[in-house]
């Protein structure tokens, strides 16, 4: 006498659902980042890391390409590389490449960060101290 087979009650290979389409702007392909990043004639580009600080120096031409555009627009006041790659949506590698074209045609200032000092002034906490002291 052989056993009842028994059923599952839910199957084990679900059929994968249909992959949604990608809205605009979301697209991650390669193509649209070389678009981007154009062809860079002698491939140099400039020393920027993710804290370098830019700053627009003009407003954008006409013959900008929209991403170009953008970053002077966001750049009116200081921004850091990995700022302008986040809002942008562009990896750090294309987001070179396009401030490096930039930086040739005198359309942005590429600048360090601010960095503050790692020990206070004596002075400044003397005068904390004697604030202090007289509560």
């Amino acid at each position: 006498m052989t056993p009842p087979r028994r059923t599952r009650r839910y199957p084990r290979h679900e059929p994968t659902p249909p992959p949604k389409p990608a809205k605009e702007g979301e697209e991650k392909n390669p193509e649209r980042l070389y678009v981007v990043a154009g062809a860079a004639e002698d491939g140099a580009r400039a020393a920027l890391d993710l804290v370098t600080l830019i700053v627009a120096r003009a407003e954008a031409p006409p013959s900008a390409t929209p991403e170009q555009a953008a970053v002077l627009r966001l750049c009116t006041a200081p921004l850091s590389v990995a700022e302008l790659s986040a809002y942008l949506s562009l990896p750090f590698s294309a987001m070179t490449v396009l401030i490096t074209e930039l930086l040739t045609a005198e359309l942005v200032q590429a600048r360090a960060p601010i960095v503050r000092q790692a020990v206070p002034d004596r002075s400044l906490l003397e005068a904390v101290m004697h604030g202090l002291q007289r509560l």
